[in-house]
């Protein structure tokens, strides 16, 4: 089973930009779909993006895409999300998610979640 461990976290302002690093250990890392999920304060845990094993694949929230970029470095067992343009309902803890099966949409997809980051963006 694959073990999470997420980075990047802060504070920023609203259109300011943030790197979240998600580091991975296992055998198994690269042929483990991947993804991002965050949760606000008093709301469900919410999908944001997923990545194929090989990083042909990827999927995002509507809310995000266009300014959320995700991608993976199976080499360094890495998994990061690049987020620009925030805004303040960014605000949440993001959390990296392995994936077993199933619909990537879905918390019930993941077999492995990190402890997550907090992400505060500030108008």
């Amino acid at each position: 089973q694959v073990q999470l461990a997420e980075s990047g976290g802060g504070l920023v302002q609203a259109g300011d930009s943030l790197r979240l690093f998600c580091a991975a250990s296992g055998r198994t890392f690269r042929r483990t779909p991947m993804g991002w999920f965050r949760q606000a304060p008093g709301k469900e845990r919410e999908f944001v993006s997923a990545i194929s094993e090989s990083g042909g694949g990827t999927y995002y929230a509507d809310s995000v895409k266009g300014r959320f970029t995700i991608s993976r470095d199976n080499a360094k067992n890495t998994v990061y999300l690049q987020m620009n343009s925030l805004k303040p309902e960014d605000t949440a803890v993001y959390y990296c998610a392995a994936y077993g099966s199933g619909d990537y949409l879905l918390t019930q997809s993941v077999t492995s979640w990190g402890q997550g980051t907090q992400v505060t963006v500030s108008s």
